[in-house]
């Protein structure tokens, strides 16, 4: 018979107890006194305060590494593996038991590196066991780009081939999928190579650096294919055709960037088109890669060797292509169109032919966003998103463009398509079903749209699927605690961890609480928010408040997930007494693209009242120091500082940084989804000018540009330093030469956030 501990001691004489439970008391006295010193070594442990050199130090040996070390990984062509860079050397690593092998014989390579190519050990080496090679999809054989010449090598003979030879780079390389071909572009024109005969054929013939054959310019990449995305050709699944855009920028302004820091001064002169300006000209070619005969006779004559879709429905100078794909039968390629407002966008087949037919169009009472590409069935149906009801949902669709049917729905929103598992009969997908503010993964059955959650707990979650859908690697983080790898079966049960990736640095330092919360705004929105407090909070104290800001269409900040440096120096500042808040006005809250619809024509005003309904809030709490709020952010969040400065007088400090002050002069595919064009809709330009509010300035505000910002213009900044001079208005200014639209060398990275570190402490 069991009995509870008080009355075994009633039961007991005191000579049984003696003997007993002394031992016992004393052994429990030590586990205590134990955890109290472990305790107080711990507290200890965690007194500790950020620095800037801590977090930004140009000196990897000072700079601490919060976010520790994610794993880099690639999915095998078998789905079952993945090549890892483990001690330096290419790895293959078994997915379900981590046992790891020679992806290849990489010294094999590395010594064929040195001899044929002329590369040097170290590099040689470093290449050799790269995790990021170009293998083919048989993964026998490496293209690989080395000085301004491709090169191909084969693993089974050890054999390097040299494709090309000559003094032009060759930029975008690929290889076919059949792994017979090699295609690049140079001198903004598109090639092909024979591997097997070493053979080169020019595709196309006009490119100069006004025409991008198979290369995207400056706004296509940035604004409608992705950031690093410069690759403007796509072979068809069968390795026959080749699918490229031709970009003709002649009408497009040219922007010039100087750069002083050399004695003999450097020019870049770039295609960028403002808002109103002509866009560039845009065709969608069609090459037969297994016609030879034909393109050889067409190069001879000096002409392309391409055919080019009908495209004549629409005005050219009127007209976006936003997407390209191949259907799985190789007979045909699939476009979005959009006018250059995009106020619609069509989806339209274009034959090998180059007859077109468009297949049914999206509208809204706004603007279309581009969601990337359908996702294909074996039959040529194909699964959409769209945002026809305000939130991203998906819809099946037959071959010719009829709906089939819908198949999720909701005030939440598809954030991403993995893929298709066809014959299990699901869409793997990633969103906000349970969260507004940490993604998960899904799944949707394609027979009856049943929809089951496979990432489990708060926080964010994200997948990388092998090919076969059998297994993914799943991320995960939230807002104290950086990411962890683990790997999972499709239906999300867990097989492993990958990398546990705990960083004990972070249990040294003293952190302050981060909560999230929601706040209405006026129209009785429900805003998500997060706030940073002291970690020697205090509540009968008076903090002042950064807030940090984006406020841009759709680009929600407010995640709880790891927020890496940016994340840590909020701490820090924490730490130096300051409440940190962020909340996401409506327009950026991600909660649909209905929610970003208050905003259309005019950028600011409503962002505006949002953030002051949050500092509404905040002075509602006895802890805020109402009169000492400051704000920053970069790109569109400078723009929202610089605009809340000059239209508000609820700020004592700002810093904006990458700012556009004037919409007129951002680029035209971004401004003009939202603003329209300045001829369109010039009142709302002038709402919008920060630079017409100079005279307004209220409080202080310094500005940060970085002087070769290819996207955002100094001339921004510029600009608004004139205005703000002539109105007799004292503010402060930051260049960084050499950078772009981000700082990103790091000892300018550390001296502007040293810098921005003592403004803050001086002005707030």
């Amino acid at each position: 018979m069991f009995l509870p501990t008080y009355q075994r001691l009633n039961i007991l004489n005191p000579v049984e107890t003696n003997h007993q439970f002394i031992r016992p008391f004393m052994k429990r006295t030590g586990l205590v006194l134990a955890a109290f010193l472990i305790l107080t070594v711990f507290a200890a442990a965690q007194e500790r305060l950020l620095s800037v050199d801590d977090i930004f130090s140009p000196d990897p040996k000072v700079r601490i590494p919060f976010g520790g070390s994610p794993v880099r990984l690639i999915w095998t062509s078998d789905g079952k593996s993945f090549r890892q860079t483990q001690d330096g050397k290419l790895v293959r690593v078994n997915a379900e038991t981590g046992e790891s092998a020679p992806f290849y014989d990489s010294a094999k390579f590395a010594s064929a590196l040195q001899s044929a190519a002329g590369m040097k050990a170290d590099e040689a080496d470093r290449i050799a066991n790269s995790v990021t090679l170009h293998f083919n999809n048989s993964e026998t054989a490496i293209l690989f780009n080395h000085a301004n010449d491709l090169w191909y090598y084969t693993l089974a003979n050890g054999k390097i081939s040299r494709l090309t030879n000559n003094k032009d780079e060759e930029l975008e390389e690929d290889l076919s999928p059949d792994g017979k071909w090699v295609s690049f572009v140079r001198g903004n024109n598109l090639f092909v190579v024979d591997i097997a005969r070493g053979r080169e054929r020019q595709i196309t013939r006009d490119g100069t650096d006004k025409i991008f054959n198979g290369y995207l310019d400056w706004v296509y990449e940035e604004e409608l294919y992705g950031r690093g995305q410069k690759r403007g050709y796509w072979w068809s699944p069968d390795s026959k055709w080749i699918a490229f855009l031709r970009l003709d920028d002649t009408n497009v302004p040219n922007f010039v960037l100087a750069n002083d820091t050399v004695n003999d001064q450097m020019i870049e002169n770039t295609p960028y088109p403002q808002a109103g300006d002509p866009n560039p000209n845009v065709k969608l070619g069609l090459v037969d890669i297994a016609a030879p005969g034909r393109a050889t006779r067409a190069m001879r004559a000096g002409a392309s060797a391409a055919r080019f879709a009908d495209l004549s429905s629409y005005d050219p100078s009127d007209l976006l292509i936003g997407r390209v794909v191949w259907t799985p039968n190789s007979n045909s390629v699939l476009i979005q169109a959009q006018n250059r407002i995009q106020t619609f966008l069509d989806l339209v087949s274009v034959s090998l032919g180059g007859k077109t037919k468009r297949l049914f169009r999206e509208t809204s009472p706004a603007w279309v966003g581009i969601n990337d590409n359908p996702f294909f069935l074996k039959d040529g149906s194909f699964v959409w998103q769209s945002e026809r009801d305000g939130w991203n949902h998906l819809y099946m669709y037959a071959a010719d463009g009829r709906l089939v049917k819908r198949m999720t729905q909701g005030k939440w929103e598809v954030r991403g398509v993995f893929g298709i598992d066809e014959a299990a009969g699901w869409v793997y997908f990633n969103g906000t079903k349970d969260s507004h503010i940490a993604e998960n993964i899904y799944r949707v059955k394609i027979s009856d749209g049943t929809i089951e959650r496979l990432s489990q707990g708060d926080g964010s979650h994200s997948a990388l699927f092998n090919p076969t859908f059998t297994h993914y690697v799943g991320g995960w983080s939230d807002i104290n605690t950086p990411p962890k790898q683990r790997l999972y079966k499709a239906d999300g049960s867990l097989v492993r961890t990958i990398n546990e990736n705990n960083v004990e640095a972070l249990a040294q330092f003293k952190l302050g609480p981060a909560d999230f919360l929601k706040v209405k705004n006026r129209d009785g929105f429900e805003m998500e928010a997060m706030m940073i407090r002291p970690p020697d909070f205090d509540p009968n104290k008076k903090y002042p408040v950064l807030i940090y800001t984006y406020a841009g269409p759709h680009a929600p900040q407010v995640r709880n997930g790891w927020g890496g440096s940016r994340q840590m120096w909020h701490q820090m500042l924490a730490q130096k007494g300051y409440i940190i808040w962020v909340c996401d006005n409506r327009s950026a809250s991600g909660k649909g693209i209905e929610s970003t619809w208050t905003m259309y024509k005019s950028f600011g005003p409503t962002e505006l009242n949002d953030i002051e309904d949050g500092i509404s809030y905040l002075k509602s709490l006895n802890f805020v120091d109402g009169n000492r709020i400051g704000i920053w952010g970069w790109s569109f969040g400078g723009f929202m500082t610089s605009y809340a400065l000059t239209h508000s007088k609820s700020f004592k400090m700002g810093i904006a940084g990458g700012s556009v002050t004037d919409y007129a002069l951002y680029d035209s595919i971004y401004t003009e989804r939202y603003m329209l064009t300045p001829q369109l809709n010039p009142a709302g330009y002038d709402r919008t000018n920060v630079l017409k509010a100079a005279k307004d300035l209220n409080g202080r505000l310094l500005l940060i540009h970085g002087v070769m910002d290819d996207n955002v213009h100094m001339q921004n900044t510029t600009k608004f330093v004139y205005e703000l001079q002539k109105a007799g208005k004292q503010f402060d200014l930051m260049l960084y030469p050499n950078q772009r639209h981000g700082v990103n060398n790091p000892p300018q990275v550390h001296q502007m956030y040293s810098m921005m570190t003592e403004y803050i402490l001086r002005n707030l």
